[in-house]
């Protein structure tokens, strides 16, 4: 019974290490492996985790941001965070959702599922067009991840 408890305690960390911005799904599945889950249940954990954010990025990021862009404390940020975010827009303006796609299916620092919301945040793209192409991203993503982390942790 306490395996059991400690195998969920596990299962929970990496979805929860996979819901966050910058770590994401690049760090949830390394990290899963380093706690014992096998590469396939951390990737799949990992993609779970990635993927249940997506949808509430997607529908509440322009409304917060443009609220939190009012205000004299979040302003500066929010202006930074948009900014940073289409800086890095390019291939999605010019490939839309192909171009969502290939941002969030490359595992590479400051691409990724939250970022790939915020442009397509604003940008306006369709909901569920974006959710899709984010979401095959992130699938791509993990299979990338999952195959090079398995093949660091096979060395060692």
């Amino acid at each position: 019974m306490l395996e059991l408890l400690e195998e969920l305690q596990t299962e929970l960390i990496v979805i929860f290490f996979a819901m966050l911005p910058i770590i994401e799904l690049r760090g949830a599945v390394p990290l899963g492996i380093s706690l014992g889950l096998s590469p396939i249940h951390s990737t799949i954990l990992s993609i779970i985790g990635n993927m249940i954010i997506v949808p509430f990025l997607l529908k509440l990021l322009h409304p917060i941001m443009a609220y939190f862009e009012k205000t004299v404390i979040f302003s500066k940020t929010v202006g930074w965070v948009k900014r940073r975010s289409m800086s890095k827009a390019a291939i999605i303006k010019k490939y839309s959702l192909l171009g969502l796609f290939i941002f969030v299916a490359i595992p590479m620092p400051g691409t990724g599922a939250w970022t790939g919301s915020v442009i397509a945040s604003l940008l306006k793209m369709n909901f569920r067009k974006a959710l899709l192409s984010i979401s095959l991203g992130i699938i791509t993503s993990g299979i990338i991840v999952a195959t090079i982390s398995y093949k660091v942790f096979s060395i060692f």
